[in-house]
């Protein structure tokens, strides 16, 4: 994961934060590295995500009422 994504921070949980547009947003996944899959777990501005647990955070579904 580091040698393709090397800002990425891989985290407790099979979690990888990965910085979007020069810090500004992060993206949280859980990877699932035996089955192939990445589950995103939270999208959201760096002011947001200083907020969450990045172990445990799983608000990947969009609120349209926020």
């Amino acid at each position: 994961m580091k040698e393709q994504y090397s800002s990425a921070s891989i985290c407790g949980n099979n979690r990888v934060v990965f910085n979007i547009a020069g810090h500004k947003y992060r993206l949280v996944v859980e990877m699932q590295y035996r089955a192939g899959l990445v589950c995103v777990k939270f999208v959201g501005t760096h002011a947001r995500y200083d907020q969450i647990n990045v172990e445990t955070v799983n608000e990947y579904l969009a609120n349209p009422k926020r």
